[in-house]
């Protein structure tokens, strides 16, 4: 194929276009919602230096990763292929304010420091994954594909499907109205008059039902307010991002408390961002895993010193985004998209324009498709590793509903009340060894099943191994980096590790179990 016949916009970029604009403001409406309502950081500061920021580095993320695409696409001679996503790490989001930010606003009552402690923490978290993305295309090499996917499909099942999903039943008339909508398109195939993207098609109707209810006197359904909407324009204006390097290294004043979790956070960022390069090929798109986690890195760096305490991130749901037939400009259009919001102060309007629950669809639409796509592209016979590497992620999300739960009431949690759980069937001493740094649990965990499947015994010890001194430093199993912070845990991986390593000379392993050998037409083990 010649270069020229490249295209730099198709009709699937629109529908595109509306899933991952939604989701990326979904979350920017989030990110608002913290900074203002939970930080309390003056208006000036949020809608005047943070968010235009914000924008900038969004804006040149998904631009370079629509340049990836291009150049992909140049080289092999194909018109399908679909750039990488971008957007802010959610998971970052809501860690920099409430494990950062908070507590320094606490500690000194001044909201800049909070800011500034949340700056130096996203600039160390760049250099950890701009070193880490030479490594990462070993890990990739030498981890199973339902590993990697596995632990992906965790993520999007417990933190990036189940909120949209409740939302979506708080509201139903609106959220499953707005779910048939993009159901059928989507899944469906049903393609809308004139080729309306089912993304606005959902939007619209959401909007509709939730003002339309509004005006019947019912502003519950939506929680659509013409008064606050009103309000809301006073914040349209253009504020340019300016440089906020002192700003930065006078965060560093916090360093030691910052180190805590910036570490494991970058290992977490680091194989995320290895998780979503490694989506992109099981879908037919092979991009350079240094180059995309590298860029990721740099691109936060910029954004930080430009006064953005949130990282950018190599996105969840290319999968998604292709099927829907997004190609190249849908990404670098979403780039231009969030650039407008950010600079021109658009994003308070939309908060109080468009009801959350008719964008709610479209998360939960990612989060079914990239669930399944671990399933659909590992072998079938590797599908109990799989569910192995969503349990950390279950468990994960778990204690936030409690912790959520917990902090809403003003309780404290004390042995007693542990104890009390206990008897309740609540295991949440269980849930917080299990959950905490369930992206490499469960990578770990799914790992050693895969190769326990194949009998691969010496690769399984490996990974058992690999969990051991991973959890006796805390990025596995534990509330914190350190050494031997949950030995007890640390102990019995290297226990399973010997175990596995001596395997198949302690016995003769009888044939695979017949329920568990790959159908015809199943894919090579990995």
């Amino acid at each position: 194929m010649d270069k020229t016949t490249v295209k730099l916009w198709t009709p699937g970029d629109w529908n595109a276009l509306f899933g991952l604009g939604t989701n990326v403001l979904v979350n920017l409406l989030v990110m608002t919602g913290l900074l203002k309502y939970v930080v309390g950081l003056p208006d000036e500061l949020t809608f005047g230096r943070i968010l235009p920021a914000v924008g900038m580095m969004l804006f040149l993320g998904n631009m370079y990763y629509a340049w990836m695409g291009l150049r992909l696409a140049r080289k092999e001679g194909r018109a399908d292929v679909c750039a990488l996503p971008s957007g802010p790490s959610v998971p970052h989001m809501f860690i920099v304010v409430f494990v950062i930010m908070l507590p320094i606003l606490g500690q000194t009552g001044d909201p800049v420091k909070a800011w500034e402690a949340g700056l130096a923490w996203v600039f160390l978290q760049g250099f950890i994954l701009i070193g880490g993305s030479f490594l990462a295309p070993v890990i990739r090499r030498i981890t199973p594909r339902a590993a990697l996917l596995g632990t992906l499909a965790g993520v999007s099942l417990a933190f990036i499907a189940m909120r949209p999903a409740t939302e979506i039943f708080m509201t139903s008339i609106i959220g499953l109205t707005c779910l048939a909508i993009i159901l059928v398109s989507w899944f469906g195939g049903v393609k809308y008059p004139r080729g309306i993207p089912a993304g606005l098609v959902a939007i619209v109707a959401g909007m509709v039902l939730a003002w339309g209810a509004a005006a019947l006197g019912m502003p519950e359904i939506g929680g659509m307010d013409a008064g606050a909407l009103a309000a809301s324009f006073a914040h349209f204006g253009f504020s340019i991002p300016l440089p906020a390097v002192d700003h930065v290294f006078s965060g560093f004043e916090f360093l030691g408390f910052i180190l805590v979790t910036a570490i494991p956070f970058g290992v977490y960022d680091l194989v995320e961002a290895m998780d979503n390069v490694e989506s992109a090929e099981a879908a037919g798109d092979v991009y350079s895993t240094t180059e995309a986690i590298s860029a990721e890195g740099a691109i936060s760096l910029i954004g930080t010193l430009l006064g953005s305490p949130f990282a950018n991130a190599v996105y969840i749901g290319h999968p998604g985004w292709k099927a829907m037939g997004g190609r190249i400009g849908y990404s670098a259009a979403t780039g231009l998209f969030v650039l407008v919001l950010a600079w021109f102060g658009v994003l308070a309007v939309f908060l109080n324009l468009v009801p959350v629950v008719a964008i709610s669809p479209i998360l939960l639409y990612i989060g079914m498709l990239i669930g399944a796509q671990a399933f659909q592209t590992s072998p079938m016979k590797h599908a109990p590793a799989v569910i192995l590497g969503i349990v950390p992620h279950l468990a994960a999300w778990a204690k936030t509903l409690i912790d959520g739960a917990l902090g809403a009431a003003g309780a404290e949690v004390t042995p007693d009340l542990v104890a009390g759980m206990a008897q309740n069937g609540v295991l949440y001493q269980g849930l917080g060894v299990l959950g905490s740094g369930a992206i490499l649990t469960g990578l770990v965990l799914a790992a050693i099943g895969v190769f326990v499947i194949e009998r691969n015994f010496p690769w399984a010890a490996a990974f058992a191994a690999a969990g051991a001194v991973l959890t006796f430093f805390g990025f596995m199993h534990g509330p914190e980096v350190g050494f031997g912070v949950t030995p007890g845990v640390a102990l019995a991986y290297a226990v399973v590790a010997v175990f596995l390593y001596l395997c198949p000379k302690l016995a003769v392993a009888d044939p695979a179990p017949e329920s568990l050998e790959p159908a015809a037409g199943a894919q090579p083990a990995e």
